[in-house]
């Protein structure tokens, strides 16, 4: 009650004597705190011992967080730290790099470039041509074995994971950082699709962080079949071929469709270097890896122990350097004629041609087996061969010697003199006005201005009908026929029938001094042989795209008619002497007529025949590319023995049948009756009269669905009534005056450039056969 009166304010007691503080109303030190049994030091002092005392409890903490499991704690604790920080940088990259991409709304896949599937006649495939170099397939028209190998050897989980396999990727790091270089990727296959179609080659972390974003974008946009089908029909397998297909027929000349177990693992191991990994550059190389690929699809199940045991005898032991065949001269012709049928190819195409694939690999072998046999010791290097059929179809064409050491076509693009084989077209203009195959000339030396004009032999013969002429290749005559002709008029007909080449308008023309291709060559031989129709050569039947639509079909259904019929069998029956009695016996083909012209240009630099059957035309050339001299190669000897090689190959297990306005065939045992009418000299024989219902021009023209009719023939070129060479003009035979004895056309003199007088005339007896034809 006593201290009611007393101030308020409290006074707190004080245990160090020290004044009591306004926000410190009780406190201790650590030194008066109680601990365990020992009491509270006296008198306040605190001991210097006493306050280490708790240094000494933190002493067992410190050690607990020592030795190897506190430095494991740590490292994962900062792995972890460091993995969320990356986690971050991470996601900072994809954003920035993903920003920088187009919206995913905008996303495509790029159209594949077009394919050209160049086709022969039975639907075989010649060869394919674009950027790609072969058209796509699906997977199941691939043969099975190349997906699985594929996916064992580049991306084994490619059906699970999600576009990005990151146990592929750290599989890949610690081999890399085991074999101390980059040995194995981690990309799958969809990256390296995505890589494909949307970006660069260059390696940069950009590219990458886009690579993985596309890949992600594809998963979920197509089916993992599409996904492995877009790859296959894409990725560069070296040698110009993308795609399987493509790298199917440049390494082993078939289809995809078609690939074995061995050869699908040396696909699927070009994957990794296509270039050093070529088959063509490095078979064991190519080889080796093959069996890495077959030990993948056994570890993956794919294969069986005995299918890698077979496996190992069907890899290719090597490949040609480069694409190879005669097939792709044909294929190349048809790329340049492509673009002037359709115009730029925009789209997958598939052109038929007029090629039989099986004449084509005969007329390369007969090239090849003349040049090697005796191609070396005759100095020839070269040769080239086409044959057509009477519509200008081209059913063969070798363009050399071998498309893999020259992919020049030297039946199309290459110009050469054509010497003899020139001929015909000298004396196809002659028969037209007027002269018939047993008009007699004088084959003896001649000067036409400066030109002199020999015969290959240099010996003369005297008198000779046209026929004899013509077989015996007789250069004498042939210049006299060019200037009763006209070199004018040879040169109108030779265009008329096909050649397109310029030709130079000179005496000279009669020898072939004036080049052309072998192709316009024998394609105008062709008008010989079916009766007198323009050929005009074509190799293109039809282009279609892959859906079928009609893009272009060729319209040579109605031929016009050049040449008249009694002119092509006159013409026929000349060119059979050439095989039968002159200097083509090498071309003569058993149990067939045959026609055709040799040719040979100055020092042997070329030589040529182009003959034909009543089925085919064909050319053949033996040269060099450099224009050296062969060692007196003629037109009668390497060509004449490949065009029969060819020829007889060609005709196998086919009826034989006579030429046009022919009759019966030569040697036939079973006919009774004689070819034709003999001629007075043992020339060739000539039919005097063609029924218009047999002709081979009306056979023709019932097949293109048109009637031969005279309206599509051209006029013959108006006679001359004097031709100009020289030092004086040079009259025709049929201006010459007849005296009264029978005589009714005149030989050409020796000295033909000199003016003329009557008195160097000298006339012959006219033939029962003139008469018949109206001579």
């Amino acid at each position: 009650m006593a201290g009611r009166g007393r101030s308020g304010d409290r006074i707190e007691p004080s245990f160090s004597g020290r004044p009591a503080r306004d926000d410190d109303e009780f406190s201790l030190d650590a030194d008066d705190r109680v601990v365990g049994s020992r009491s509270a030091p006296r008198g306040g002092s605190k001991p210097p011992p006493q306050r280490a005392a708790p240094r000494r409890q933190r002493e067992p903490r410190e050690r607990e967080g020592g030795g190897i499991f506190g430095f494991l704690r740590r490292v994962i604790y900062w792995c972890l730290v460091l993995f969320i920080w990356a986690g971050i940088g991470v996601a900072g990259l994809v954003l920035y790099y993903g920003s920088r991409m187009p919206s995913a709304s905008t996303w495509a896949i790029p159209e594949r470039p077009p394919n050209v599937k160049i086709t022969a006649v039975d639907g075989s495939v010649i060869a394919n041509r674009g950027a790609t170099g072969g058209e796509a397939l699906s997977l199941e028209n691939m043969s099975p074995y190349i997906p699985e190998a594929v996916i064992a050897i580049e991306d084994r989980r490619f059906y699970s994971h999600f576009g990005v396999d990151p146990l592929g990727l750290g599989r890949a790091i610690v081999t890399n950082f085991t074999a101390g270089h980059m040995v194995q990727g981690g990309s799958t296959l969809t990256q390296q699709l995505a890589k494909n179609l949307f970006l660069s080659p260059e390696r940069t972390l950009e590219r990458k962080v886009q690579e993985v974003l596309l890949a992600l974008w594809l998963e979920q946009k197509y089916t993992k079949d599409q996904i492995l089908a877009m790859y296959l029909n894409r990725v560069f397998f070296g040698s110009n071929a993308y795609g399987v297909e493509a790298a199917s027929r440049r390494y082993f000349n078939k289809s995809a469709r078609d690939v074995n177990l061995g050869e699908a693992a040396v696909l699927a191991g070009l994957l990794k270097a296509p270039s050093r990994l070529s088959p063509a550059r490095d078979a064991d190389a190519a080889n080796a890896r093959a069996q890495l690929v077959l030990a993948a699809m056994r570890e993956q199940g794919f294969i069986t122990d005995s299918e890698v045991k077979t496996a190992m005898s069907q890899t290719p032991a090597s490949a040609k350097s480069y694409w190879s065949g005669a097939g792709h001269y044909v294929a190349d012709m048809v790329m340049d004629e492509l673009p002037g049928l359709i115009g730029d190819v925009k789209e997958d195409v598939i052109v038929d041609t007029t090629i039989d694939k099986s004449l084509e690999k005969k007329a390369e072998q007969s090239l090849v087996d003349v040049l090697d046999k005796e191609g070396g010791k005759l100095d020839a290097s070269q040769a080239a061969l086409v044959s057509i059929d009477g519509t200008g179809a081209i059913r063969a064409l070798v363009g050399g010697r071998d498309y893999a050491a020259s992919q020049f076509n030297r039946a199309v693009k290459a110009k050469r003199q054509p010497g003899s084989s020139f001929k015909p077209f000298v004396y196809a203009a002659a028969l037209e006005k007027g002269l018939t195959p047993y008009s007699v000339f004088n084959d003896a030396p001649i000067r036409i201005g400066g030109w002199t004009p020999e015969n290959y032999e240099k010996k003369y013969n005297g008198e000779v009908t046209l026929a004899t002429a013509l077989a015996k290749s007789l250069n004498t005559v042939a210049a006299q026929l060019v200037m009763y002709d006209g070199p004018d008029q040879v040169i109108k007909l030779a265009h008329r029938l096909g050649i397109e080449s310029e030709l130079q308008p000179n005496a000279s023309i009669a020898l072939g001094t004036s080049e052309v291709s072998l192709m316009e060559l024998t394609a105008s031989y062709a008008a010989f042989m079916n009766g007198g129709y323009k050929a005009t050569p074509h190799v293109i039947r039809r282009v279609t795209t892959a859906e079928g639509k009609v893009l272009y079909e060729n319209t040579y259904d109605s031929p016009p008619r050049v040449l008249s019929e009694q002119i092509a069998a006159e013409m026929d029956t000349m060119m059979m002497g050439v095989i039968e009695n002159g200097t083509g016996k090498s071309a003569k083909i058993p149990g067939w007529q045959a026609a055709g012209k040799t040719g040979t240009t100055q020092n042997s630099r070329d030589a040529l025949f182009v003959g034909f059957t009543s089925n085919l035309t064909t050319g053949v050339w033996f040269g060099n590319d450099d224009g050296k001299s062969m060692k007196k190669v003629t037109g009668g000897g390497l060509p004449a023995k490949a065009w029969k090689e060819f020829m007889v190959a060609a005709h196998k297990g086919l009826s034989p049948a006579p030429l046009f306005g022919n009759g019966q065939l030569i040697g036939d045992p079973n006919s009774g009756q004689p070819m034709a009418q003999a001629a007075p000299d043992g020339g060739q024989p000539v039919t005097a009269e063609v029924p218009p219902s047999t002709t081979i021009g009306g056979i023709i023209s019932g097949v293109f669905g048109g009637d031969a009719n005279a309206n599509r023939y051209p006029q013959a070129p108006v006679r001359q009534q004097a031709a100009t060479s020289g030092n004086g003009p040079v009259p025709p035979a049929d201006v010459a005056e007849d005296d009264g004895s029978g005589y009714g056309s005149v030989v050409p003199p020796g000295e033909v450039g000199a003016a003329q007088t009557t008195s160097s005339v000298r006339p012959r007896r006219t033939t029962l056969l003139d008469l018949i034809m109206g001579q």
